[in-house]
């Protein structure tokens, strides 16, 4: 019975990662392994820029949302602290978009503490 290679299944599974990739980055194994490392490196920072985006984008939803209110961001999220509200900016970010009424009512219990 032919025992395959340990070696040849690693070589395996890197190439089956790097299927898709250009020239010669998807059929040699030296190249194909570089790509991939660099591939989960790329990977793992997109994770991070995603997630700094996303955060931008809530702010800028949220800022919009409550200039049309009569107040702005950077007046609203201290005066939310001291007024002892713990939403964060993703769900503020999703009440300005889907119930903005809501979002009504907690910049005036917000004002009332005093912005």
């Amino acid at each position: 019975m032919r025992v395959k290679s340990p070696r040849r299944q690693r070589h395996n599974k890197v190439l089956k990662l790097a299927k898709g990739y250009r020239m010669t980055k998807n059929r040699l194994y030296k190249v194909a392994h570089e790509a991939t490392v660099h591939a989960g490196q790329y990977a793992f920072a997109g994770r991070r820029l995603r997630r700094r985006d996303l955060r931008a984008t809530w702010i800028v939803r949220l800022n919009a949302a409550l200039r049309a209110l009569g107040t702005t961001y950077s007046k609203f999220i201290p005066a939310l602290k001291k007024a002892n509200i713990g939403l964060d900016r993703k769900v503020l970010s999703e009440l300005a978009t889907h119930q903005p009424e809501t979002l009504k009512e907690i910049v005036e219990k917000v004002k009332s503490v005093g912005i």
